[in-house]
């Protein structure tokens, strides 16, 4: 049996993404940029994926810009964000468990001379909206906090942390990393006062190498890569136009059984909390106070600690058994450091390399989830004993 809990990663596409990607590779592969019409049905297909992912946010078409991916999003709305309106001071703020896409990109811009506030968070991976509060200044120009941390599932109060931001600075940029968040939770960016919005296809069902950033119509942005001026000239270079529609298909079939999906997730996150904690000597990181099966945290999402079994070894003794699973985030994983995310947290230090990550999709069975703890039952108890001797 082949168990994958690691769509937190990637995950697999659907099939009618993969059908569609296909068909516009093999006959309608023009340039968008081309003046005849396979150009012209290449351009068809841009507008498509415009107005479908518009439409899901509540934006106009305008405001959907095409990237690579959530790593290139989030870079184009710091750099291009803090670039642009460095005129009004040079204060940035972020919180301690974001993505390394957001805190390189921090380092990166304190080298250039911008002074960053890591925000610190409770043992649920939370920030507290009185710190975000003592941490704004008169010239704090961007604020990015991530919707749904990838490692442990713990969501920020997005919509209260915007309208905080607003009143207290109307031109400050509010930035939110949404690639583990968007089709897990409904997103409205000018309802929940979010100037910029970073969102990667292969966490959805789409395609690997796409993505795309909201960018508020107000908002001034510095491009970061150079060209022919495609995308408004904010982000220059051929359009990805499988990839994008792909991306937008994906979308699209995500909101068509959107609660039901949401309710399966939640129903699988339960169910897997519940047979995971007949193991002795296991803690579930990120769960909220009267919360013991995920409620209030990611459908998707869950962080288990076992106690004198490291990661890596009971990772591949799961792998032996067809079940895929991630010690941390798949984009750090394989440097050998402990998660920002975990020490952030309070997790204790004989732990922070005994943590695996189960994440789930729509395709996720019960079936499934029993079998990855069966395995569990069976082998932890000699991994300790391995471990000890």
């Amino acid at each position: 049996m082949e168990v994958y809990l690691d769509n937190s990663a990637t995950t697999r596409v659907f099939p009618e993404v993969a059908e569609l990607m296909t068909k516009i590779m093999c006959e309608d592969y023009g340039n968008p940029s081309s003046l005849h019409i396979k150009g012209l049905q290449a351009e068809q297909y841009l507008r498509y994926a415009k107005e479908t992912l518009a439409k899901l946010l509540k934006v106009s078409e305008k405001e959907i810009i095409f990237t690579s991916g959530g790593t290139e999003s989030d870079n184009l709305a710091l750099i291009g964000g803090a670039t642009a309106n460095n005129r009004r001071g040079n204060h940035l703020i972020t919180t301690q468990i974001e993505h390394p896409a957001i805190l390189q990109t921090m380092r990166h811009l304190e080298e250039l001379g911008y002074r960053v506030t890591y925000l610190p968070v409770d043992d649920c991976g939370q920030i507290h909206l009185e710190d975000l509060h003592r941490a704004m200044t008169p010239d704090t120009i961007l604020v990015s906090i991530m919707h749904t941390n990838n490692e442990i599932g713990s969501l920020q109060p997005v919509a209260e942390a915007g309208a905080l931001i607003k009143r207290m600075n109307p031109n400050t940029l509010f930035h939110v990393d949404a690639v583990q968040g968007f089709g897990k939770a409904k997103i409205y960016p000018k309802k929940m006062n979010i100037d910029m919005l970073s969102v990667s296809g292969h966490k959805i069902h789409g395609p690997k190498g796409v993505g795309f950033l909201y960018v508020g119509d107000k908002v001034k942005l510095h491009p970061i890569v150079f060209g022919g001026g495609q995308q408004q000239g904010l982000r220059s270079g051929t359009e990805n136009v499988p990839g994008v529609a792909g991306l937008a298909k994906a979308a699209e079939l995500l909101y068509q059984h959107f609660d039901e999906d949401i309710d399966h997730l939640y129903q699988c996150k339960r169910h897997f909390i519940e047979g995971v904690g007949k193991i002795e000597d296991v803690s579930v990181n990120g769960l909220l106070p009267g919360e013991p099966y995920g409620q209030g945290t990611a459908p998707h999402v869950v962080s288990v600690s076992f106690r004198g079994v490291r990661s890596e070894v009971l990772l591949h003794a799961l792998e032996e058994k067809g079940i895929f699973v991630s010690a941390g985030s798949a984009c750090s994983a394989r440097k050998p450091q402990p998660s920002a995310t975990l020490r952030a947290i309070g997790v204790e230090k004989d732990l922070l390399e005994a943590t695996i990550r189960f994440s789930f999709s729509v395709f996720t069975t019960i079936e499934e989830i029993d079998y990855t703890l069966q395995v569990m039952y069976d082998k932890i108890p000699m991994l300790r004993m391995y471990t000890r001797g």
